[in-house]
């Protein structure tokens, strides 16, 4: 590590730009003045630590979408000039004293390791950094917006946040910007248009044209800094046979057809799979991270279904759907028989209940938000002068949505939307659902129910043996917990004890190849790992 720091410190590539930044602070924290967030992105040199750190196997970022149509003409790369950060950190007139709080989700080593070379970069332009993992219900301490979305207070705590954007349609690298939900950027005018426009519309020209705008703000402004993009890699052992069933974007729900897979039984005859992301301290709730934990892939179904492109393909819990001509009415029925893993009956008023809580959690991925939003009657259940949203209509098994306007994503949206039983939510505020009971053993619809969760330890799941799809081959998933990174990954593997999953971290690659009995598939997917600014002030 220290000859890292060394090399990335001795490598300074001159840059000649033009101009600077004519806006000031806006409010009493100096990271809302655009001048200081320029500073950052020039301190840092992302291209030496792709090659060195990550071993080349990350690309240096430009702009949110690595696909640079939908850069406008003269996009900033900000490429690394310390000196140029050092000028305009003295035009702001930062205060060195300051120490920023940088936090992240990722507990691997290589996080770590790039936290104290981030550290390293801008003690080298005089600003100093103090960087921390943050545990428990991440979701509430990084995603809460202010009530007030312009001139806050922050309802967060740090400073700079580093994580990661996984697209589930390129809006979402975009929508959280719209209308004051972003937690640390006050509201943009000039982005409440523009992410209104892309989402109003499957026109392609029409997102291309908005997406291009929307990048120019962000980089002009560096309202957020993207660092770099990256490949998932699945990683499966020789005991799984797919039979034949696809690989795909992992961190969302598809059609995987676990249901026909065979493992090789052990010596007690039990055909079992080890995998990861168990719950740490709970289960999250399915909306937020769709398909990451072991809960969405394995225990809950979705409304209809997606192919390994994420491409909507049919009916999952629903057994026939359509759209209207006009695109604003959207109709299906579930299938008959339906139950959850207790044995009661899967009702459209449990899709009904769900929907709405959805659509009021703050934390709900914001490509299924923004569908859910957009049903009538959305605005005044959010605005509380409405108990229900008037756009949802229930008859037996059918449930019809009525939307206000054209949403482009409704099919890819529910193709990730698994809804809950109403029953276990009784008199819970929507706000307040991940802190519900029910995170600690949760009842699902999917092809696996839990069966045993011993939190920070294991969790195991057994078939189902009324799911609709059949029965598992498949007797037992044993699943070890891990965050969105898993530091025990090579380790479990070599003890035989990773079977199925998938990792972002380089490092785990080499090592899981290294091992005869693991295989690892690489997948092209829309990811880019950057930076989020606190610009609000804060409440201390």
């Amino acid at each position: 590590m220290k000859k890292l720091l060394t090399l990335t410190l001795a490598l300074v590539v001159q840059v000649s730009l033009v101009g600077g930044a004519a806006a000031q602070a806006i409010n009493d924290n100096q990271l809302s003045d655009p001048r200081v967030r320029q500073a950052i992105a020039y301190a840092i040199d992302m291209e030496t630590i792709a090659e060195t750190l990550f071993e080349g196997a990350a690309i240096n970022a430009v702009g949110l979408l690595s696909n640079s149509e939908f850069y406008p003409e003269g996009m900033d790369a900000y490429d690394y000039d310390p000196d140029r950060a050092r000028e305009l950190l003295a035009e702001a007139g930062w205060d060195q004293g300051r120490v920023l709080d940088v936090v992240y989700y990722y507990p691997d080593q290589q996080t770590a390791d790039f936290m104290a070379v981030i550290q390293a970069y801008l003690a080298d332009v005089g600003m100093q950094m103090n960087y921390r993992l943050l545990e428990g219900d991440v979701g509430a301490q990084i995603a809460l917006p202010p009530e007030d979305p312009v001139n806050g207070p922050a309802n967060i705590d740090w400073d700079i946040l580093y994580g990661a954007r996984a697209a589930l349609a390129l809006q979402e690298y975009f929508n959280r910007f719209g209308y004051g939900l972003m937690p640390s950027i006050p509201n943009i005018e000039e982005m409440n248009e523009l992410v209104e426009m892309v989402n109003s519309t499957a026109d392609p020209q029409v997102h291309r044209d908005g997406f291009q705008q929307m990048e120019g703000i962000i980089n002009e402004n560096a309202y957020i800094l993207p660092l770099y993009y990256q490949q998932l890699y699945i990683f499966e052992s020789d005991r799984v046979d797919r039979n034949g069933h696809p690989y795909g974007n992992e961190q969302y729900n598809y059609n995987w057809g676990i249901v026909d897979w065979e493992v090789e039984p052990n010596d007690d005859g039990e055909r079992v799979i080890y995998t990861n992301a168990a719950p740490q301290q709970f289960f999250e709730v399915p909306w937020q991270n769709l398909g990451i934990w072991v809960h969405n892939r394995y225990a809950f179904d979705t409304i209809l279904e997606a192919d390994p492109n994420l491409t909507p393909i049919g009916g999952e819990l629903a057994e026939t759907y359509g759209m209207s001509d006009d695109g604003l009415t959207f109709t299906f029925t579930l299938r008959d028989g339906l139950t959850w893993h207790d044995g009661e009956p899967i009702t459209a008023e449990d899709v009904a209940w769900s929907i709405e809580a959805a659509a009021q959690l703050p934390v709900t991925n914001p490509v299924v938000a923004a569908t859910l939003r957009r049903i009538e009657g959305a605005d005044a259940l959010l605005a509380g002068d409405a108990e229900h949203m008037s756009g949802i209509a229930v008859d037996g098994n059918t449930v019809t949505l009525t939307f206000s306007e054209i949403d482009p994503n409704v099919l890819l949206a529910f193709s990730q939307f698994a809804p809950l039983p109403a029953s276990y939510f009784e008199g819970t505020d929507p706000l307040q659902l991940q802190q519900n009971e029910f995170w600690q053993f949760p009842i699902g619809s999917g092809p696996f129910m839990i069966e045993e969760a011993r939190m920070n330890d294991f969790t195991t799941l057994v078939p189902f043996p009324d799911y609709h799809g059949g029965v598992a081959n498949i007797d037992r998933v044993i699943a070890l917990p891990s965050a969105d990174g898993d530091p025990n990954l090579v380790r479990n593997a070599a003890a035989f004890r990773a079977d199925v999953g998938y990792t972002k971290n380089v490092p785990d690659v080499a090592a899981l190849e290294a091992l005869d009995h693991m295989s690892v598939i690489p997948v092209n997917i829309p990811y880019t790992r950057m930076f989020w600014i606190n610009q609000f002030p804060m409440t201390n």
